[in-house]
Order: structure tokens, then sequence, then C-alpha cells
């Protein structure tokens, strides 16, 4: 092949000017751009200036910058890192390096991102990673100041220079003599400072360096602000992503707080950029149930010394919801979670609901003051570097719970935009509790309401003729209206005609409702408040007793046990309590007054059904209340009774008086829940122990009426024991009670079947009524039996209701080993009939064989 000549060439570069822009680019102008640069290493320390170039050479220079920006622009440290480099050439300087502005926690910082970039140091080498970094706040070392003051500084001598901090030189043992440090400001944030250390071969940088280093750093305040630009819109991208998928999603479910939260905060997942993070949700609960207030009271509990939350509340994480999105994505919920949670653990989200306050972490593993885990948290091998912590609050300003987002994606630690996205979102979330809120209140309303329809529909208060039939003014008197009778002759009416307690037995623990008919009953209950000489004290008129005692009459269905026989049952069992058993000498006369009220009221409106059922049928009650559903139920239509001028028995009672009143209605009718008999013995138990080791009744009455709370206590055992006492009563009666609270259990056995789809438990199933006689044995002895041997020990007055217990518990036993001897002859019948069967099976078999014209099929059958 000959020699291509010149022209050849030339034609052929102008015939095909792609080839040659390509050719240019490719071979030619970095070749350029090399001897350029080897002849500003060469000249550098002569010069020590951009004017030391030709036009040619620094424009060749310029030219490689702006193709590093352009090539580098999705890594912002490594075309940094090669201007650094190639400044550090230009000033002669020993050393440069890049230190990033940021803020966290409120506070401005700078951290170092590029160290010791010399002309020939690897970029490697240079990189700080995030967990070794060195960070100094705006008031310490020239940095510091630098990115303070937004104002570039020349330090001849650090030594001479009030704000030079010596940290990074004792920690790498390198020496600063001198340096020259610039902010790259976009608007009014400072971005960075680039810092160039220890001039060679002269004692400090010069002015001449100065404009260099200005003039040089337009690229590298070109490269950050590109960058942080971008990283601007990725912000604003996230946050509006976030919002409009939050307002989207916050609205699809209202039902629930917990899953309002999981949706919005599955869904935005993508946009919150970060390894991991946990939802803990706090209790609520600003006031505690009384009975669980009684250990603490009686000193048996030491009180609650931990974190508070802002508004008062102990700070309780009664469930937990993990994040996990790096690898395999994963969702933990944990409910009741422990202490030593892998999230909890650290002790910051309790700081957080404590305080109220954003805490962004670096290094966390690293803090003195969290005990964060310092390897792997679980089998993943993950391990915990940045945290950013922060409370979700509702409008009220409580704190619902706490979010901890741990890593950052890309490995930084959280920044001030990290808090604003997060805490932006966490107060949507907050503010969106209010829908949740009003949507329960509006539940709440409707629930009332339809319970409300249902008692005026079962219920009304006594009318003027049922008053008449107790109160016979028109007979006796010849008066029209009641409003006419005067007080004394409406006691006197009322006294004419009650029954006298002895002849009813009205004293004794052995009383029985049988003989007396309901009507009856009502007046019996009058003659009670009478006994307890609470009527005249407290000014209640006639007229309004009797009222609200026939109301409550009719307050109780026509059920089958849970009825006004019942309800009546347990008010005499609180009289007779009272004054028989001689406990009344550790109440007032008050006291006395609001707990046979309350006795009677107990089970007003029973629907004949329990609690559980409540629950399983979800009925407009279950809705209303979390817990004691019917209780509940009980002292809602108590105190409903009781906003009626003319059914309210406490009328004249000041305000701190009625207050008592009401306050010992929901101890005594909540304390008929069987649920909480098991947290109210054990205390019981410990206050019957100390009163007998005392010599006198003066101090075991002073022992127990100086504190509020034992009286509570000892009150709500009484309730037990009133609301049980059928069983204690003779067998005669005590048979036949049993058999209406076993009906009653069968009906709504039935109901579980029928309604709800579901099999009863034994003692709910008529089809195992046989085996009634066991269980009253079983729960005689699993319950009743404590209740009346304390209180037998407690007052030996009350001692008769022990000896009916036991007495009925052998009727009941004997009963139950009838049964058990019935079974086991008919087991044993039925299984010898079986194998007589079996025997003349075997036998026709085997006739069967020698016959082989006889059909088996026939012997079969």
């Amino acid at each position: 092949m000959g020699e291509i000549s010149q022209e050849a060439v030339e034609k052929f570069l102008e015939d095909n000017p792609l080839f040659a822009k390509e050719y240019f680019n490719k071979k030619l102008q970095m070749e350029a751009l090399g001897e350029a640069s080897e002849h500003i290493g060469e000249q550098g320390a002569a010069n020590a200036s951009l004017e030391g170039l030709s036009p040619e050479e620094e424009s060749a220079l310029y030219l490689e910058l702006l193709q590093a920006v352009r090539e580098e622009a999705c890594s912002t440290e490594l075309a940094a890192h090669m201007a650094l480099q190639r400044l550090a050439q230009l000033l002669s300087a020993d050393r440069c390096s890049l230190f990033l502005c940021r803020a966290r926690n409120g506070t401005p910082e700078v951290a170092s991102r590029l160290l010791n970039v010399t002309p020939t140091s690897k970029f490697d080498d240079n990189l700080v990673v995030p967990d070794r970094e060195v960070v100094f706040p705006l008031d310490i070392g020239i940095v510091g100041w630098v990115a303070h003051t937004k104002t570039a500084l020349n330090v001849p001598d650090v030594k001479k220079n009030s704000h030079f901090s010596d940290f990074m030189d004792k920690q790498t043992g390198y020496v600063t003599r001198n340096l020259l440090a610039t902010p790259i400001v976009m608007g009014k944030e400072v971005l960075a400072v680039v810092m160039a250390v220890n001039k060679v071969n002269a004692p400090a940088f010069s002015k001449q360096d100065e404009e260099v280093f200005s003039k040089y750093l337009t690229f590298v305040s070109i490269i950050l602000k590109f960058h942080h630009t971008n990283y601007l819109y990725s912000v604003e991208s996230r946050r509006s992503q976030i919002l409009m998928w939050s307002a989207n999603k916050v609205f699809e479910e209202l039902t629930d707080v917990e899953r309002q939260f999981h949706k919005v905060l599955y869904t935005v997942r993508t946009y919150l950029s970060c390894e991991r993070y946990s939802i803990g949700l706090l209790d609520m609960t600003k006031e505690k149930e009384f009975y669980d207030e009684w250990p603490v009271k009686l000193g048996e509990v030491e009180p609650y010394k931990g974190p508070k939350t802002p508004d008062g509340r102990e700070i309780i994480f009664y469930k937990v919801i993990d994040y996990i999105l790096h690898g395999k994505e994963e969702i933990k919920v944990t409910p009741t979670p422990p202490a030593d949670h892998w999230t909890l653990i650290s002790g910051l989200p309790t700081y957080v609901a404590e305080n109220g306050f954003i805490c962004n972490m670096l290094n966390a593993p690293a803090d003195e003051y969290f005990t964060f885990q310092k390897g792997p948290v679980d089998e993943t091998g993950w391990v915990i570097q940045n945290v950013l912590s922060l409370p979700i609050v509702n409008k009220k300003e409580d704190i619902v719970g706490v979010a901890t987002f741990y890593n950052r994606k890309d490995g930084k630690p959280f920044d001030e935009y990290d808090e604003h996205i997060m805490e932006t979102l966490m107060q949507f979330l907050g503010w969106s509790l209010l829908n949740t809120d009003t949507y329960e209140k509006m539940n709440k309303l409707e629930n009332r309401k339809d319970i409300a329809q249902e008692m005026l529909m079962s219920q009304t208060k006594a009318t003027p003729d049922e008053i008449k039939s107790i109160l016979k003014f028109k007979e006796k008197l010849d008066i029209n209206e009641i409003e006419d009778c005067e007080e004394k002759q409406l006691v006197t009416i009322l006294k004419e005609d009650w029954p006298d307690p002895k002849a009813v037995d009205l004293y004794d623990f052995r009383f029985s409702d049988f003989p007396i008919a309901e009507h009856g009953l009502i007046k019996c209950g009058l003659r009670l408040f009478f006994e307890i000489n609470v009527v005249e004290k407290f000014k209640v008129p006639i007229e309004v007793l009797t009222r609200w005692m026939y109301t409550v009459r009719k307050g109780y269905r026509s059920v089958t046990y849970h009825n006004w026989r019942h309800g009546f049952n347990v008010g005499q069992t609180m009289f007779t309590l009272l004054m028989t058993g001689r406990l009344k000498k550790y109440y007032t006369d008050l006291e006395a007054f609001a707990m046979l009220a309350a006795a009677f009221c107990h089970d007003i409106d029973h629907r004949g059904t329990n609690n559980l059922y409540q629950m399983k049928s979800t009925s407009p009650l279950a809705k209303l209340h979390g817990s004691s559903i019917l209780e509940r139920h009980h002292l809602e239509y108590s105190k409903t009774l009781l906003q009626d001028e003319s059914l309210n028995i406490f009328q004249n009672l000041n305000k701190h008086q009625f207050e008592t009143v009401i306050h010992l209605f929901e101890v005594a009718i909540i304390a008929t829940d069987l649920a909480l008999y098991f947290k109210k013995r054990t205390m019981f138990q410990k206050i019957v122990d100390a009163c007998e080791k005392m010599e006198t009744e003066e101090e075991a009455i002073k022992y127990i009426t100086v504190d509020p709370t034992k009286k509570e206590i000892i009150m709500a055992m009484m309730m037990t024991a009133c609301d049980l006492s059928a069983v204690t009563k003779p067998w005669e009666v005590q048979s036949q009670v049993a058999l209406l609270v076993a009906n009653e259990f069968w009906e709504q056995g039935d109901l579980e079947r029928t309604v709800l789809q579901q099999q009863p438990i034994p003692m709910m199933d008529r089809n195992k009524k046989d085996e009634l006689p066991k269980l009253q044995v079983g729960f005689i002895d699993f319950v009743c039996t404590f209740v009346y041997k304390e209180f037998s020990r407690f007052h030996k007055e009350v001692t008769p209701m022990l000896s009916g217990l036991q007495n009925n518990r052998m009727e009941w036993k004997s009963l139950a080993d009838e049964y058990e001897a019935k079974m086991r002859v008919t087991e044993e019948e039925v299984k010898k009939q079986e194998e007589g069967n079996m025997i003349e099976k075997v036998a026709e078999v085997s006739a069967g064989g020698g016959d082989d014209k006889k059909s088996k099929t026939c012997l079969m059958l």
C-alpha cells in the first residue's frame, strides 16, 4: 500500500466531517489536555497561578474541567476530587479538602467529604465514608467559621487564629501551618467549604493564590450547585409523592388508627429512602381504672416512676410495626412489644415520646446516651448506622406514636431535608387522626342512640297509676293528686302498708323472694331504705323514692334469671351484710345509701346473655363499651335514671356528696364483673389477714375507715358476695335458683348455636344439662368458696352464708356422684352389650361357614 499524502487526508476529513469530529474528541482532544496538564504540573511550583499558562493551555484546562463536570455529573465527589487535584497543583498546596454543609436536629454543621487530596492521591483514599465523617458545629474550627460568615479566609499562621481547632491534627498527626478556605454559596445557603492546606515552598498563601483559588473554584461550585439542585428536585418530588399518596390512602381507612397508619406508611415506603422504619404506637390511656390503682394505693405495687409523655401519660408502646425494606421486604407487627425489642432497646423512641424532639443521629451505635446494638440486630446481619426518630402528634398536640427511620439507602446520614419530609408526613398522619376520632365519636353517638331507643322501647319510668298502687293516697286521704299530699302523710300511708322485716326475713341471710309477689318486693325495697335511716337524714322525697324503686323494677327485663327478683335479692343481701353482718360500721350513712341503691340497680336492663355473647354478636353495647360491657351499661342506665329529677333520690345532696355517690355506683356495679374478681380477691384477703391480727374492733375499724381504697375493695367484694348469694341459700331455694340460672345459660347456648352458628361451651349447652351438678360443684370450689370463707374470717356474723354454701356443695356433690355412678353403670352395660353382640356375630359367621347354601347377606341382616 502506498503512502497517504497530507492532501488526501485533508480531503477525506473534509468529505467526512462527522468522522473528523469523533476522532478529534476521542484522540486529539485528550492528548492536548494531557499535555496541558503536564505543563501545569511543571510550571505550578514556579508560577502558582493561571497567569503562568498560555491562553491555549488555560482553555484546555477549562475544557478538561467542563468535560469532567459532564462525564462525572452522576458522581459529584469524583468530579470535585479531580478539580481539587488540579487546584492543589495550581496553588502548590500540600493538600486540599472538601467539607459539606448540612443541618441536623435544627443545628447547622460541616462534615468532611474529601480529605487530603493531592495531585497524585487516589479518589478512594480521599473519600470519607459516612461512618468515618469528621463533623464540626459552626462555632468550632476555621471551617465552621467560614461556613458561618460565608466569607473566604486566608490564614498565614493558624496558631494566631482564635477559630482554629487542632482536633484533626491530633487525630492524624498532621501539622497545619497555614490554610486558605472559601465557602461555596448558593443563594443564602452555604453548600460546602473548600480548604487548601500548607503552602509548599512559601510561608503562606498569597493574594494571587486567593484569586486563583476563587477563580478555579467556580468549577467546583458548578458541580456542587448542579448536584444540590438535582437533590432539591428529588426532595420536593419525594415530598409531593408522599403527600399525594398519604392523602389518597388516609381517607380509605377511617375505622382504625393502626390500619390507617399502616396503609399510608406502606404505600409511601419507596419515597422514604431508608432501609428500615418502625412505628411505635402509644397507649392513649390518661387515667387508670380504679381497680388498677388499688395495688398502688395499698403499697403492694411500686408507683410508676418511668418516663411520661408531655401530657402526663405513662409511655407504653402497645404495638410496634416494623417495615423491613432491605433484602426481602417484610412487615412485622408486635403487639405489646417487650422492652428488649430491637427498636425499643436503645431507649430512643421512649426519649422522643417523652420530650417530643426530633432526633437525627449519625453513627448511632457509637452514642453513649442511647444503647443501640453495635452488631447485627437479627439473622439478616443488618446493622444500625444512622437513625432519624420523630414523634407523631395529633391535632390536640398529644404524642400518639413514634416513627423511627434507619440507614439512608445511599449510606449518608439523614439531613435536614429528610427531617422536613418525615416531619411533614408525621404531621399529616397526626392530623389525619381527627378523621378517625370524628368517625369514632360518630359511631359512639350512633350506638348510644340505638341503645337509648332500645331502652325507651323496653322501659319507661313508673306511671302515676303505678305510684298509686304503692302510695294509696286516693284511698287513704281522698286526694286525687300526689302533689297535694304532704310528705308526712305519704310516709304514714307507706308505713301502713309495708311488710314486717321479721315476717319476711329481710334481716336474714336465708331470705327467699319466692313467697313474695314482685309488687311486694318493691315495698320491701322501700322498707330497707327506712331501716338504714337514710330517707329522713338525706331528705329523700317519698314520691321520688317510690317512683325510682318502681322504675328500677321496670328496668329489669323479663328474662329467666337476671330479672327484678335477682336485682332485689342482691339489694337485700347488701342490706343484710351491712346490718346483720355488721359491715356498716366501716361506712357512713351516705355510703350505705349509695351501696344499697347500687345493689338494686346492678343488673338493670340485663338481656339474659353475658359479655362474651355481646362481643360475639357485635351488639351496640359491645361497640360502645370496650370492657365490662353489661356492667357499664347497667351503670349508665342507673346514672340516666338519676338525671331525671323526678327519679333522683339523691337530689338534696350537695355537689360533693352527689359525686361521691356516683363514684360508689361505679365501683359497686363494675365490681360485679366476675372477670375482675380475681384481681381484687388477693387484696381483700390481705385486708382480712391484717384485721385478724388486731386485738380490738376499734383498731380494725380505724385501719379500714382511714383508707378509702380499703373501703372500696371491701365494698367491691361485698357486691360479689351479694351477686353470688343464691348459692348460699337453703337447698330448697338454691336448687330452684340454680335451675333458673342454668335455663338462662341454655337459652344463650341456643342463640349461639342458631344465631351465631357456634357450638356453645358445656355450661351453655342444653344437651349437657345432666352435667349441671358437676358444673355447680366446680363453680362453688373455683369461685364462691373463697368469697364466703374470707368474709366469715372477716366477720363471724357472715358465717351462715359459708355454712349454706358448704351444705349446698354437699347436695350438688351427691347428685354429681349419683350421675357419675349411673354413667359408669350405663357404660359397663353398653360395653357388655357390644361384647355380647360381637360373640353372637362370630358364632353366626362360624355356623354359616359349614353351609355354603345359606346366604351370608341374610345372616348379617
